[in-house]
């Protein structure tokens, strides 16, 4: 039973607001690195067998946080972990990214979305769960590890998992150095911790302005819409 543990990086300057995509030198904000230390802090006690990382910058310091004071342990690079390619979307900011026709389509049918210049979210999800198998198949049934990865790949490792449509994905939440649990068995996988930042409830009251003009959701959909979103901080 092979207990894979996806961590989300942590808060940038860009997280939320803009598409970050593969934009290069994205690092940790401030309060980025306060998250990812806290959230070494909270697995402390946890034995890991590996630490793999997303090559971006966002994702390697996170996972560093968590590798610093685990003698021996260095962190892995698998690009399969990276980013969705966002192609022409990559650097944009969501406000504009919401008026595109191609929008509705990422929110409603996203299994039909091929960003322009860019990746599909099929092929972010094949190559995201192959690299897991992969991970698992190496490290064996009793291993523990990490993988430090974006919101739209875990949530797509999600789907894969809790055996959704590629088209459902968009009702998972994975929030800045947030963590999610899988239990592989030669069964099926088990979710076990789905976007757990170990806060208290504080959050899950939505946010004042947080309402579209007509009450309902944020018209931006800058929460996990697409890239992740920026969490509750």
């Amino acid at each position: 039973m092979t207990t894979l543990l996806l961590a989300r990086h942590g808060l940038t300057h860009l997280t939320g607001p803009v598409l970050a995509g593969w934009t290069p030198d994205v690092h940790l904000s401030d309060a980025g690195q306060a998250q990812a230390k806290a959230l070494a802090t909270r697995l402390t006690s946890l034995e890991l067998d590996a630490i793999v990382s997303s090559p971006l910058e966002r994702c390697q310091e996170t996972a560093q946080a968590v590798a610093e004071g685990r003698q021996g342990t260095e962190v892995l690079t698998d690009e399969r972990f990276g980013e969705c390619r966002y192609g022409d979307w990559t650097g944009r900011p969501i406000a504009e990214l919401v008026k595109d026709p191609l929008w509705p389509v990422v929110q409603a049918h996203p299994s039909a979305v091929t960003f322009p210049g860019g990746e599909s979210l099929p092929a972010v999800q094949y190559r995201a769960v192959a690299a897991v198998r992969e991970w698992n198949e190496r490290l064996g049934p009793k291993a523990v590890y990490l993988v430090c990865s974006h919101g739209d790949v875990i949530k797509a490792i999600v789907a894969d998992a809790m055996g959704l449509h590629l088209d459902q994905f968009q009702r998972i939440t994975a929030d800045p150095a947030s963590l999610t649990v899988i239990r592989y068995t030669p069964l099926r996988p088990f979710v076990l911790r789905l976007n757990d930042t170990g806060g208290d409830m504080a959050g899950l009251r939505p946010a004042e302005g947080s309402e579209g003009e007509d009450g309902g959701e944020n018209p931006t959909g800058s929460d996990a819409a697409v890239g992740g979103g920026s969490g509750t901080t």
